[in-house]
């Protein structure tokens, strides 16, 4: 079994181990293991030991440990910031954001960037640009997305922790699909800056994905963060929430469902991974009841796509000013072109009532959560697709490219439509990128196929804690299924 982070840090603080070691390791791993995963896109050999070499010991909790972080959305100086497109395939970033800032204080070693899809739209990871990734359980299968090659690499055991984001599920699908240990923190508890405060309007979090939930918990503790400029601010936990992992209350009130929010199929090693977690929990003396909150899963999708939509034509025009010419299909893959060109039809209208919809359903499940402070589903509906499956018919592949002489209702449509079968695979973790309340995925299954299956936890906005504590009981009662990370 591959160490955790913490463990790691203190082999390294207590001298039993050097950084550079460590890292060298990890560096050893990704060129023995990603040829058949490529799950890291970039690497940071010489500038990593330089760096394990100089550190000083200032009580960081990951001090010295190996780190890779998401090929999206996370800056680090003299790194690629491609995105996954080939129309940024030469970028570098200029600078290096808050987010990554943190993780290094933390104590990690930045050796490289992880495989996403073009901007992050997908929940597999298939870039043109970099090609398929591959899953460390079975390499014919998906490791997810879009945080795809950040899974991959801890599943493989290239590093214990790698930095990720959700913006509809982008931690979880990869933690469910690959066997990891997955959080989406509260909306505000970990705040960019300073390019981009306002992923998403607020739907898109930066965080990690894990072995290990005292290694999330501990991340968790030294990532949280409230600065001033952040647009959502969430107030810091106190006490640490490593230290009270054990403090789960002892009478608690939990909601299951295992119905798709948009009525999709949900298959029976998802429902079988839910019910065996009722039966646990139920047998550890908690109530646990099947309901669901009363929202719109339709609506909220439709919603969700909007805010896509809007997104990538603001993007498109952002793109078009630093290119000085104007964005084509030629430039971009399919899916990201029909968004940014349906996105020129979306109204100011539309987009305010999208982030209402947002806010009121927000309100729903705070209401909720009074009555049951945890909610479990699957995180998704079946095992990861085959890795060279797109989850697009050709039909509509071919439309996507021709979206331009479609009405504006036709467009907003064939969006829905189009995404359906990627939909179908996960369709319980966006609402939670919609109300900024945080949730957890958990591998606490296996199919009869030998791919890992999660389940997903939901709590109130702000408590993070529950969520680990709950994630400590199946921890600790041995119900995780966690490679031991040898290919």
């Amino acid at each position: 079994m591959m160490d955790t982070a913490l463990a790691l840090a203190q082999q390294v603080r207590s001298g039993n181990v050097s950084s550079r070691e460590l890292v060298e390791t990890a560096l050893r791993r990704v060129e023995t293991l990603n040829p058949a995963l490529n799950a890291v896109t970039a690497v940071r050999q010489a500038a990593a030991i330089r760096e394990a070499e100089k550190l000083e010991d200032h009580g960081q909790p990951f001090f010295g440990v190996p780190l890779l972080i998401k090929g999206l959305g996370q800056s680090l100086s003299g790194m690629p910031a491609t995105a996954g497109s080939n129309l940024l395939a030469d970028q570098i970033a200029t600078q290096t954001d808050f987010f990554v800032q943190r993780l290094q204080a933390a104590g990690f070693i930045i050796i490289g960037e992880t495989n996403v899809p073009e901007f992050g739209f997908k929940n597999i990871t298939d870039s043109k640009l970099y090609g398929v990734a591959h899953n460390p359980w079975q390499l014919d299968y998906s490791p997810g997305g879009s945080s795809g090659g950040s899974a991959a690499s801890v599943a493989a055991g290239m590093v214990p922790i790698a930095a990720a984001s959700d913006g509809g599920g982008s931690i979880r699908i990869p933690a469910s699909f690959s066997g990891l240990i997955g959080l989406k923190p509260t909306r505000g508890r970990v705040p960019v800056g300073p390019g981009d405060w306002r992923s998403w309007q607020g739907a898109a979090i930066n965080f990690a994905l894990t072995r290990s939930v005292a290694d999330t918990a501990a991340l968790l503790d030294a990532m949280q963060v409230v600065q001033p400029a952040a647009v959502f601010q969430t107030p810091l936990m106190t006490p640490s929430a490593l230290s009270q992992l054990n403090q789960l209350p002892a009478h608690l009130k939990i909601a299951y469902s295992l119905q798709s929010p948009v009525g999709t199929p949900v298959s029976k090693t998802a429902i079988d991974a839910v019910l065996n977690a009722v039966r646990f929990l139920s047998d550890q003396g908690f109530e646990v009841v099947e309901d669901h909150p009363d929202v719109d899963g339709r609506a909220l999708m439709d919603s969700y796509y909007v805010m896509n939509e809007g997104e990538t034509a603001a993007m498109f025009d952002d793109l078009a000013t630093a290119f000085n010419r104007p964005i084509t299909a030629r430039d971009v893959e399919p899916l990201t072109w029909a968004l940014g060109i349906t996105g020129r039809h979306i109204s100011a209208v539309q987009y305010s009532q999208a982030l209402a919809l947002w806010d009121q359903t927000s309100y729903r499940y705070a209401q909720f959560h009074e009555k049951y402070p945890l909610y479990l589903t699957p995180t998704t509906a079946d095992t990861a697709p085959l890795a060279n499956d797109p989850l697009i018919s050709e039909a509509h592949a071919k439309q996507l490219v021709s979206i331009e002489t479609m009405s504006p209702k036709e467009q907003q449509q064939l969006i829905f439509d189009q995404w359906l079968p990627a939909l179908t695979r996960s369709p319980f973790t966006q609402q939670a990128n919609l109300t900024g309340q945080p949730a957890i995925s958990l591998p606490t299954s296996i199919s009869a196929g030998g791919l890992p299956m999660g389940i997903q936890f939901m709590a109130t906005k702000g408590n993070e804690r529950l969520l680990l504590q709950i994630a400590n009981l199946f921890e600790q009662s041995q119900l995780l299924k966690i490679r031991d990370g040898e290919q």
